[in-house]
């Protein structure tokens, strides 16, 4: 079998993020700087697709390491009803692997003039999207030619990350984000065969987490659609019991993703309890009765450590996709970039 673009991706992953780190420093001090001038009250993002799981996983970071209300604005409240908002206490942050799509542009264009500050991160540095921007933070993955998104969606969530860090000072997070090229490296060994061979004959499955794992939940669900052929729903561990579980058992697979962080036992409780209900479960971080511990790097920082889960899904779903008769690279009915208004 060839090797698929998505799988050369994926091992790309460390290179490109150090690459990132390296490149886009000033970048990085620059954006930070115009931040602490204009001290925003509240953060928005507008955001697509995978584009937007990153835009979550920023919220939660943001609201917890910085302590600002972050909300995802709609980008037809531009493109399609031409409203303006007020935004002159904000910071907008738009976030688009190809930077091309109108609805996207048009947002951050309608957020510069509402008087937010705005930024793009985005793999093109020469895209609509970073000219109507203050700051650009390029992506600089260098070309993803699968249709799938996996070196670009893990470095966008680097670069907000690695922005928070700057913007807040915190040394914990720098030195946490300084060693994720070595982090992905080493989660590209992480053996998730186990969920690949319950997943290839499934024909649905529940993916959870909590605050920015519940991002890396909704990015997983989405892959397991877009190259699997696999009907799959994302669902906060907490979520999920206020009506979903009622139909979980054993036709019903679950990942929950857990990491070393206050959320880690509600989580681990809420898998103990499908696990109950029949569902065979899945879990990163911890062990429960009844329920398979799936490998995952410990210590880590709580803010990086789902980021870093990434990397060992995106490795095991490339995989579940020939198993299940896909090429990952060409899912039926999609292209790589999507401009919609």
């Amino acid at each position: 079998m060839t090797e698929s673009h998505m799988a050369r991706e994926i091992a790309q992953i460390p290179e490109t993020a150090a690459h990132f780190l390296r490149e886009s420093r000033e970048a990085l001090v620059e954006a930070a700087a115009a931040l602490q001038r204009h001290d925003p009250a509240f953060l928005v993002t507008v955001a697509r697709g995978s584009s937007d799981h990153a835009a979550t996983y920023l919220k939660y970071a943001a609201e917890l390491e910085l302590g600002l209300a972050v909300a995802s604005v709609g980008a037809s409240v531009a493109s399609i009803y031409h409203r303006p908002m007020k935004l002159a206490q904000a910071a907008c942050f738009g976030i688009s692997q190809s930077g091309r799509s109108p609805d996207i542009v048009g947002m951050l264009r309608s957020a510069a003039d509402g008087r937010a500050l705005t930024f793009a991160i985005t793999n093109f540095a020469d895209s609509p999207m970073a000219g109507v921007a203050d700051h650009c933070l390029a992506l600089q993955a260098g070309v993803e030619q699968s249709v799938a998104a996996t070196k670009t969606f893990v470095t966008s969530v680097l670069a907000g990350l690695a922005l928070i860090a700057e913007w807040r000072g915190d040394v914990a997070l720098k030195q946490a984000v300084d060693r994720l090229p070595e982090d992905f490296a080493r989660a590209l060994s992480l053996d998730w065969s186990p969920l690949a061979a319950r997943l290839a004959g499934a024909q649905s499955c529940y993916v959870l987490g909590r605050g920015p794992a519940l991002a890396i939940a909704s990015e997983a669900a989405l892959k397991l659609k877009e190259t699997c052929g696999l009907h799959a729903e994302a669902f906060s561990a907490a979520e999920v019991l206020h009506g979903p579980s009622a139909i979980v058992g054993a036709a019903v697979p679950v990942l929950a993703l857990g990491v070393g962080d206050q959320a880690l036992s509600a989580l681990t409780q809420t898998a103990a309890r499908l696990a109950g209900q029949g569902a065979d479960v899945f879990l990163t971080g911890a062990s429960a009765e009844g329920v398979t511990t799936l490998p995952s790097l410990s210590g880590l920082h709580p803010l990086v450590a789902p980021l870093v889960l990434t990397v060992a899904f995106y490795r095991m779903v490339e995989g579940l996709a020939w198993r299940r008769g896909f090429d990952p690279d060409t899912p039926p009915h999609l292209r790589k970039v999507t401009e919609t208004v």
